[in-house]
């Protein structure tokens, strides 16, 4: 098969557009590994570039989807050959390099990552980069060394994808979590998924005083701004606060008085480019660790044709925990 089918997004007039096409494998990028994708996801950084709401895509034409997962169909690797099961995320791939929305992707196999077995690539997807960058802050909490007998751990955005993964993986390790969330609604989910008490949002996104009364002693923030600006002045003393992500904004009108007067530690998480060794761990981890009762609760699936309307959903605040794409064969 020379074409595949694949969502495409052009430069346009204004902005840029994306479409389903049938591509080229000629047009692929370099790389020692093609891969035959089955799964991939939708994450906020996806809905971004399907949309055209942020300059997420930085060359054009460009395959979205940072994530993918699927079986090997040729290598030059010497770490992977045809048949093997591999999952991706990040290194730019969806917008630098041509993504995982396709039937067909092509990366450097240095990017790849072996399916831990007791995994299927479904499960992968519906971990895919929200869970492995929860993932990633828990052993960024852990490397700090706080630890569940110092307090409570706080989950903003609790019901998105980063945070549902977050809480279960805290409730896992031991700790009473905090969920933060704007969506009352979703209590119930929450706390199916491991949370001991609800936040809500309206605490937490205005403006920060230097210093608040202590109460968490780790967090998780996938939001930032105002947000991880009252998470930093609401930490306990010697807490480490993970921030992975700005649902809210780039900024951070904060002041130093937390790290200063209090030893509060901000652990900046960055789930893109992560040496393999590391990236290894936390999918092995993540293999072991994470319910798949609870992912399963927490994921739902679409059709490859439902990933526009996902999209705009997924910034809407629409959707919650995690969305994995079936890609047809």
């Amino acid at each position: 098969m020379s074409t595949f089918r694949a969502i495409r997004i052009d430069k346009a007039e204004k902005g840029t557009s994306a479409s389903f096409v049938d591509f080229d494998r000629a047009d692929l990028m370099d790389g020692d590994v093609t891969v035959r994708v089955s799964h991939s996801t939708i994450n906020y950084k996806d809905g971004l570039a399907l949309t055209g709401k942020s300059p997420i895509v930085r060359r054009f034409p460009m395959i979205p989807g940072i994530d993918f997962a699927g079986t090997v169909e040729a290598s030059t690797h010497k770490d992977f050959k045809p048949g093997d099961q591999v999952v991706l995320n990040g290194w730019g791939v969806g917008e630098s390099h041509l993504g995982g929305l396709a039937q067909v992707a092509r990366v450097p196999g240095d990017w790849l990552v072996p399916l831990p077995a007791e995994l299927s690539a479904a499960q992968a997807m519906a971990i895919g980069t929200a869970g492995y960058t929860a993932m990633l802050c828990l052993m960024a909490l852990e490397r700090y060394g706080v630890k569940p007998s110092d307090g409570p751990a706080l989950v903003t955005g609790a019901a998105g994808g980063v945070g549902s993964v977050a809480v279960a993986l805290l409730k896992n390790a031991g700790w009473h979590v905090a969920a933060s969330t704007g969506r009352p609604e979703e209590e119930a989910y929450l706390r199916s998924l491991g949370a001991d008490e609800i936040i809500p949002r309206a605490e937490l996104s205005g403006p920060a005083r230097p210093l608040g009364k202590e109460r968490w002693a780790a967090s998780i923030d996938s939001v930032g701004s105002h947000t991880l600006a009252n998470v930093l002045s609401q930490t306990k003393s010697d807490g480490a606060v993970a921030a992975c992500g700005l649902a809210q904004g780039m900024d951070l009108p904060s002041s130093v008085a937390p790290f200063i007067l209090r030893g509060v530690a901000l652990l900046g998480v960055n789930s893109v480019l992560v040496p393999k060794a590391k990236r290894i761990e936390a999918w092995n981890r993540l293999a072991k660790e994470l319910d798949q009762k609870k992912l399963a609760s927490m994921t739902q699936h679409v059709g490859f044709d439902d990933v526009m309307r996902v999209a705009e959903d997924i910034l809407a605040g629409k959707i919650r925990g995690r969305v994995v794409v079936d890609i047809p064969a």
